[in-house]
């Protein structure tokens, strides 16, 4: 494949209504997939253009027709999202509109301020700020032939990297579940740093959103091991319905705080940092604070005693040299993600800070 020159611009949503208007902008050329997002996946993008938040490159074509001395841009990446917006903006835009494949109104799960409304019903700074939304663009010139756009999305795609399990959610789901999980972990991201819970190469894959789903799983169906497919249940079913939403985000952050007020500075330095055990010391603080498989009702959780944070240290220490019980250590070097180990940890927790 040729050394390919192509321009880098930026074009507001404006530029793609105007080309749209004059038929100058191919949307889904023959290479392209049909149209394939759910209501759900189309207001969360949108929600992401009304915040002025960044969104992926978009590729597009020139295209001359010579008899007719005319010129076209075909989108070549970047179909869904032009699809979507002209489909909010203006259903006529779309040649084959389809009102239930392609209506669709901004989420209470994404936008409570916007929820349920089109873009009419928008306020006027909104629709100015949409209709000003610049895209990046990269635009392949017309001497690039079918064949090297195909090579194109073959290299696009063709990373190496498979989807984990929570990438893999991200991508299927964009209710309230999700929404919440990941607001969440990222109010966190400083501490999930300071405490070296994970690396940056973790953050990228999101492991910080899966553990913190893990937590909120705690929250709602008491101490369980780790299961892929379980996480994924609870992604599905509290997709259209969270009611614990707000208590179980209160409760989180009253978790994470007492960590942070106790032994956030020494956390780096305790083995509690390794994310199998930080999910015991979660377990632990929560069960002090709120009761392990309490009701989910609005109360003020617990107060941390110094004593017991002393005796909490002197756990991270026994098990850093070992001292701890075999069983606990047993579990601690082996898998700890299965509900046996993390029951030996949390009891074993509990042993130690008793009438503390």
């Amino acid at each position: 494949m040729k050394s390919m020159d192509y321009l880098r611009t930026q074009y507001k949503v404006s530029d793609f209504i105007s080309w749209k208007k004059s038929k100058t902008l191919e949307i889904n050329p023959n290479f392209q997939r049909r149209s394939v997002w759910k209501p759900g996946e189309k207001s969360y993008f949108m929600d992401t253009i009304i915040k002025g938040l960044p969104v992926p490159i978009i590729i597009l074509r020139d295209k001359i027709e010579i008899k007719k001395l005319e010129s076209k841009r075909e989108v070549i990446d970047g179909q869904q999202r032009i699809r979507t917006i002209l489909s909010f903006i203006d259903p006529s835009l779309l040649e084959d509109y389809s009102q239930p494949r392609d209506y669709f109104t901004i989420k209470e799960a994404h936008n409570k301020e916007l929820a349920n409304k089109g873009f009419l019903e928008m306020p006027e700074q909104v629709k100015q700020d949409i209709i000003d939304y610049q895209f990046s663009v990269h635009v392949l010139p017309s001497d690039v032939d079918d064949r090297e756009v195909l090579q194109i999305f073959w290299r696009m795609n063709a990373t190496g990297v498979k989807l984990n399990r929570q990438e893999l959610r991200n991508s299927k789901y964009f209710g309230y579940f999700k929404s919440s999980m990941y607001d969440i972990a990222s109010e966190q991201l400083p501490r999930w740093r300071k405490w070296g819970i994970f690396t940056e190469y973790n953050i990228a894959r999101m492991d910080e959103v899966e553990l913190t789903s893990e937590f909120v799983m705690l929250m709602l169906k008491g101490l369980t091991g780790k299961g892929q497919t379980a996480i994924d249940n609870i992604y599905g079913s509290k997709d259209e319905e969270f009611r614990e939403k707000a208590e179980v985000e209160k409760r989180f952050r009253s978790v994470l705080d007492a960590i942070d007020d106790n032994i956030g500075n020494e956390l780096i330095d305790l083995p509690f940092k390794k994310k199998t055990l930080f999910y015991g010391l979660f377990a632990f603080f929560y069960d002090i604070q709120f009761g392990i498989g309490s009701e989910l009702k609005r109360s003020k959780g617990n107060p941390i005693s110094a004593d017991l944070i002393n005796r909490i240290k002197l756990a991270g220490e026994e098990i850093e040299n070992k001292k701890a019980k075999g069983e606990v250590i047993s579990a601690v070097e082996r898998r700890t993600t299965n509900l046996k180990s993390r029951r030996i940890l949390l009891d074993y927790l509990h042993s130690l800070t008793k009438g503390a």
